[in-house]
């Protein structure tokens, strides 16, 4: 939404406005917080691989001065000069896991922090040539209805893409996206045929904005205890969020609906479904 602002900015003599904070030089960045310092001399990385997530990029940033007692602000500080570092929509989006460690704690060879621009232009750089044009469409896929009844008496009903689930290709859909809506249902927790309706009505709208040869793949969705939860694994996150914000409106008055976008490249979010 930023960058749309910041596009229709008026140009105005001397101003320059841009929408998310720009990375800087290493040369240019030196946090100070408590007494403590976080810069390209006292910060270190290196890479954590595991076979099974072979795109996955799990960092481990290493402070000369970190220990347990200093934990929390040495960890803000490494994450406030890493988003100056690398720039904000940079570090948010070309990381999947970090964790702020000590010395003592590492298991391979440190690499000053000045080279991990590098090093992620590399990894996204392989990235983009190993997934580049894939698509999927999911109109003959198979899929699956799971229930079961919950100690309460509830009923849980998951429909499922079990195809779409078992594909060797997640990691280029990295962002899944929950949708929630909530609903009077009734004893066992499920809708009326009514509220059938309108969530039918809901999940229609999505699919015809974010369709699956676009890169917006519909998993499938989990009705429970007045709540359905739609599930898609998305190409990127800027038009759901446009996407939902909108449908959220539609409906503000008649549905609690709610929705949330993270990053999860392998979509482990859905390994509760044994498929």
């Amino acid at each position: 939404f930023i960058e749309e602002l910041v596009a229709a900015a008026p140009v105005i003599k001397g101003w320059k406005f841009t929408a998310l904070k720009p990375a800087l030089d290493i040369e240019n960045v030196g946090i100070k917080m408590q007494d403590f310092e976080f810069n390209g001399e006292n910060l270190f990385f290196y890479a954590v691989e595991d076979s099974n997530y072979p795109d996955e990029i799990d960092l481990r940033v290493i402070h000369e001065d970190f220990t347990k007692e200093n934990e929390q602000i040495i960890t803000n500080g490494t994450f406030i000069f890493l988003d100056n570092f690398l720039g904000e929509l940079n570090f948010i989006t070309s990381i999947d896991e970090v964790e702020v460690i000590g010395k003592e704690s590492a298991t391979k060879a440190l690499i000053p922090i000045a080279k991990l621009k590098a090093y992620l232009k590399w990894r996204q750089k392989e990235f983009l040539e190993k997934y580049e044009g894939i698509r999927y469409q999911t109109e003959e896929d198979n899929h699956s209805i799971l229930t079961a009844e919950l100690k309460d008496g509830s009923k849980l009903i998951a429909v499922l893409n079990t195809d779409l689930l078992k594909w060797d290709k997640k990691a280029s859909h990295p962002w899944v996206m929950v949708v929630a809506i909530k609903y009077e249902g009734e004893e066992n927790g499920m809708p009326s045929e009514a509220i059938q309706a309108d969530l039918q009505q809901i999940e229609d709208e999505l699919l015809k904005e974010l369709k699956d040869g676009a890169g917006y793949l519909n998993i499938g969705r989990q009705t429970s205890r007045n709540l359905r939860e739609i599930y898609f694994a998305c190409k990127d996150f800027r038009k759901p969020s446009k996407v939902l914000t909108q449908i959220e409106q539609n409906y503000i008055v008649r549905y609690d609906l709610t929705f949330e976008i993270y990053k999860d490249k392998y979509w482990r979010s859905f390994n509760r479904f044994g498929i």
